[in-house]
């Protein structure tokens, strides 16, 4: 299990006009949920957030929060809910968490990562396909895994790994059915190739249908007196 530290400050005063005056002070609106407890404004130092989003990857990391003047708890174990981000410079604009208990089980999508190249990729030329990225699982927090591998190098061309064949240790619990497909290894796409015509066989040409053509009514009546 990741766990990691992040500082936090009570945020007074809600609304569009002082969540502005938040980032311009620096920091990054947040907001913690609890069950069964009123949700908690906040803000979080922008250069240390920052940082944390760098060197982690945050998805499933146990981040306690130290909120400061905060009397009855020196710290709140969460999980991040939600990042939302500015779609025109992709700068973190505001932070929801969830708080946790370390006792109680949780369900997390875990990231899926193959290892090693197949040999159907490998000596046949096949391509190697991720039918699933996340695995659902059930556990404890601080038994959340970073990352599932799976070794896909003898992986031949047809050949597929289920969530029957993987192997996690018995404290976390896979959601998902047995017989599901996890990853796959398909055959290569062969290009059609029009076919070269048969020596001595003659190239048929398109029969040609002529437009029947209208003869004017006066013409037409002139060829019956000629009759």
């Amino acid at each position: 299990m990741e766990e990691l530290f992040l500082d936090a400050e009570i945020r007074e005063g809600i609304g569009r006009g002082k969540v502005k005056d938040v980032r311009e002070a620096g920091f990054i609106p947040a907001v913690v949920y609890s069950e069964g407890k009123q949700a908690k404004a906040l803000k979080l130092s922008h250069g240390q957030l920052v940082r944390l989003v760098h060197q982690h990857r945050l998805e499933n990391a146990v981040i306690n929060l130290k909120i400061k003047d905060d009397a009855k708890q020196k710290s709140r174990s969460c999980l991040i809910k939600e990042v939302q981000y500015n779609p025109v410079n992709d700068e973190i604009m505001h932070v929801d968490f969830n708080e946790i208990s370390l006792t109680k089980v949780i369900k997390v999508n875990v990231p899926l990562v193959a290892k090693g190249e197949p040999a159907g990729v490998k000596q046949e030329g096949g391509s190697l396909e991720h039918i699933l990225w996340e695995i659902e699982v059930e556990c404890l927090p601080t038994d959340i895994p970073k990352e599932i591998e799976v070794d896909v190098t003898s992986l031949k061309i047809g050949d597929s790994i289920h969530i029957k064949d993987i192997t996690l240790p018995d404290k976390i619990k896979v959601l998902h059915d047995p017989e599901t497909v996890l990853l796959s290894v398909a055959a290569p796409i062969k290009e059609e190739v029009a076919a070269a015509p048969v020596e001595g066989e003659e190239k048929q040409e398109p029969e040609v249908i002529k437009e029947k053509k209208e003869v004017p009514a006066e013409e037409a009546q002139e060829g019956k007196e000629k009759k």
